[in-house]
């Protein structure tokens, strides 16, 4: 028997996630840090940015299992309007009663956020087209700056290349500036929007 505690590894996403995929999303979700305190049903940010991902596209999702426990993930969709369309098809009707669109101008960081949910078009901008998937990565902080997050992404990169895939963007919080060191250092560049609001947009090849 060793005593060498195993490494975490990258393994596809199961349905037993779930829970470990919500609580990461929300641990991460504010700049990279905790949004519990910002939006108190802890479920709101997972239904929008990680389990419509996992329930629709479950193929490029993975992973960072850590004995058997999820500590990182990283999702994706390999064509953005087409995971558009289902979002609002197959996606919104499964929580729309939790969370029913909005009337008025949202004032809340949580309205602010089902506005969103319910406006998943906005997604689709016509400088994001050369590069028509779209992926989110995030990683527990415990596990974060010991080279899984770049795993994660090398892992999904070949999994968007091995589907004829050609380019991947992702759409971060401008003011996280750890999280832009991290694409940097992978090879994305910016990709100019008009009018971003809070977003960067980055983009890359999905070969290596």
């Amino acid at each position: 028997m060793s005593d060498h505690p195993r490494r975490p590894v990258v393994r596809p996403y199961r349905p037993t996630d779930r829970d470990a995929l919500f609580d990461i999303c929300v641990r991460t979700a504010e700049n990279g840090g905790d949004s519990r305190q910002t939006y108190p049903d802890h479920e709101l940010l997972p239904n929008i940015f990680a389990a419509p991902y996992a329930v629709l596209e479950p193929e490029l999702a993975f992973v960072l299992d850590d004995g058997g426990q999820a500590v990182g993930y990283v999702l994706a969709t390999a064509d953005t309007p087409a995971f558009v369309k289902r979002f609002r098809e197959e996606w919104i009707p499964t929580v729309a009663d939790r969370y029913p669109p909005p009337t008025g101008e949202p004032t809340t960081p949580s309205e602010v956020m089902v506005h969103l949910l319910h406006t998943p078009e906005r997604m689709v901008l016509p400088e994001l087209a050369d590069y028509p998937a779209h992926l989110h990565i995030d990683l527990l902080p415990s596990h974060q700056r010991a080279g899984h997050g770049r795993e994660l992404m090398h892992t999904l990169l070949d999994a968007l290349a091995a589907r004829g895939v050609g380019r991947v963007h992702l759409g971060m919080v401008t003011a996280n500036t750890a999280a832009r060191a991290f694409y940097d250092r992978l090879g994305f560049h910016v990709i100019p929007v008009p009018d971003p609001g809070p977003l960067t947009y980055l983009g890359r090849r999905t070969t290596r």
